[in-house]
C-alpha cells in the first residue's frame, strides 16, 4: 500500500518522545496487539515520528485497521507499509477528520447518503468506540460499498 502520513500531534497518547525507537516499537506491538487483530508474523520497526510494519493480514480491511491503529498514535507521523494480505482485496478510500466534521457529514460526501454513518463507524471498530467522537487529524477508513 505504500506511505501514509498522519498527523503525529493528534490520537491516542501512547508514545512517549523521549523513549528510545525500540520501546516506541514495543508500545505499538501492545496496542495492534491488544486489539486482537488476525494478523501473523506481525514486526514494528520505530525512526522517529516514522513506523514501518510487517505481517500478513487475514483480509484488506485488518491491514487498513492495523495501519490506522499505528499512524492515529500521538507522535507517528508516517507509517511505512510493509504488510500482505492473505486473500488479495480492493483497498479502502481514507479520510482525514477535518475541524466541524462528523461521520454523518463524511457519509454524505462520500456516499451522498449521511445515514451510512454506521457503514464507516463499523468499518472502523474497535478503534472508533463512539460514532460522536472522531477528532481533527485522524485518519479513518471509508469502506468500498
Amino acid at each position: 500500500m505504500g506511505l501514509f502520513s498522519f498527523n503525529k500531534d493528534s490520537g491516542e497518547k501512547k508514545i512517549d518522545a523521549a523513549a528510545e525507537n525500540k520501546a516506541n516499537a514495543s508500545q505499538l506491538m501492545n496496542t495492534v496487539n491488544f486489539y486482537d487483530f488476525d494478523i501473523t508474523d506481525l514486526d514494528i520497526e520505530v525512526d522517529g515520528d516514522t513506523a514501518k510494519v510487517w505481517g500478513t493480514a487475514a483480509n484488506q480491511a485488518t491491514r487498513e485497521k492495523v495501519l490506522l491503529t499505528i499512524g492515529n498514535t500521538q507522535g507517528i507521523a508516517n507509517v511505512e507499509d510493509k504488510m500482505v494480505t492473505a486473500v488479495p482485496e480492493p483497498e479502502a478510500k481514507m479520510h482525514t477528520v477535518q475541524s466541524g466534521e462528523s461521520l454523518s457529514l463524511i457519509a454524505k460526501k462520500y456516499y451522498g447518503d449521511p445515514m451510512k454513518y454506521k457503514e464507516i463507524f463499523e468499518a472502523n471498530q474497535p478503534a472508533l468506540k463512539d460514532p460522536d467522537k472522531i477528532y481533527p487529524g485522524q485518519v479513518i477508513r471509508i469502506p468500498n460499498l
